[in-house]
């Protein structure tokens, strides 16, 4: 919904979807499009977070682990959540800093 909201705001965040801003125009972001974009994609972040999280503890708490009892799927659903917490706070920061 936020990134709907974007394209309401003025001229929305004019940076396209790779962030950049246009370096051939003189043309600052002076509204808060930009941030409004920042601050939605670290909610999507978040939410994939703690997503992983809960995929986690239920797997755990439901002792699926032992690997001669589980399927392939449910080992891809562990790896695939321990690698988004490893690697979303590293994609936040940089996010951050644009």
């Amino acid at each position: 919904t936020n990134l709907m909201l974007l394209s309401m705001i003025k001229m929305g965040v004019s940076s396209g979807w790779t962030l950049y801003p246009p370096f051939t125009l003189n043309q600052s972001h002076s509204d808060y499009s930009m941030e409004l974009m920042v601050f939605s994609l670290h909610l999507a972040g978040i939410s994939s977070i703690l997503s992983s999280i809960n995929f986690i503890t239920t797997i755990y708490n439901m002792n699926l682990l032992p690997m001669k009892k589980s399927s392939l799927f449910l080992w891809s659903i562990v790896f695939t959540s321990i690698l988004l917490i490893l690697s979303l706070p590293v994609l936040a920061g940089s996010i951050t800093m644009l």
